[in-house]
């Protein structure tokens, strides 16, 4: 079986190749100091060895633990109230100055809050994760059933389309692609969130690992941290990518 490989897909391997390779000749001919910029050779080796004492694993499969479940925690509420706000004017009404005011505020800076009412357990790092995720999720939802075209609403109206006829066969598949817009964003918020809050308040994850690695000094895996949350928001990516074209074959 022969794999073809386009242009296009060489250029976009290609990139971060190249990237490698310039990182690797400045470190080991010191022109980036290699104390604060270990090759990647040397990381490579780093997460090889991380992998099989299974240490590697046990901080992966917690993180992804509390990302899929924060995650999941986050967007089921937002789709629902994304679409009822697209929906109906009161609602809109009602939950659009809530929105306001809280999507601002840093979900880091409200880590003190949700520490004090959730503890310091599992449950409030996914609290966290799933407030972060929200504010995206809800309001391009909300955007999207905006921005059905009218036609679709008239002929619900003229053929007096149940409300559940009305959000399940028009709202919802209607406002799926702004709708995964936000998913997508929301995604990469909640790699951004899991990491800091498993700096400030675990013993274990991906962000306890490059936080606790970089106060030892311990660079090399420090850097396998990093790149563990690059490789997960591009594989995540890559899903949702996925997803996009088997929902939305016409987009």
């Amino acid at each position: 079986m022969r794999i073809k490989i386009s242009l296009a897909q060489l250029i976009t391997i290609s990139s971060p190749l190249c990237l490698l390779v310039i990182w690797e000749f400045c470190s080991q001919f010191s022109i980036l100091d290699p104390r604060f910029f270990p090759p990647p050779t040397l990381i490579l080796k780093t997460l090889i060895q991380m992998g099989e004492s299974g240490e590697l694993f046990h901080h992966i499969s917690i993180s992804l633990r509390r990302i899929v479940l924060g995650f999941l925690l986050g967007v089921i509420p937002a789709i629902c109230i994304g679409l009822l706000m697209g929906m109906y004017r009161y609602f809109r009404q009602f939950f659009s100055p809530i929105i306001m005011i809280f999507m601002p505020i840093p979900t880091i800076a409200m880590l003190p809050i949700i520490l004090i009412l959730f503890g310091i357990g599992e449950f409030s790092k996914m609290i966290t994760i799933a407030i972060s995720v929200f504010f995206p999720v809800a309001i391009n939802t909300a955007a999207g059933v905006a921005n059905i075209d009218k036609i679709y609403l008239d002929v619900a109206k003229n053929y007096q389309a149940s409300a559940k006829d009305f959000f399940f066969k028009i709202a919802l598949p209607g406002s799926l692609p702004v709708m995964l817009e936000g998913i997508q964003m929301g995604q990469a918020i909640a790699l951004l969130t899991i990491v800091a809050a498993e700096m400030i308040g675990a013993t274990s994850g991906i962000g306890y690992l490059i936080w606790m690695n970089y106060r030892a000094f311990l660079l090399p895996e420090m850097y396998v941290g990093l790149i563990l949350i690059s490789f997960f928001g591009y594989f995540f990516s890559l899903l949702l990518r996925g997803l996009e074209r088997k929902l939305l074959p016409w987009k």
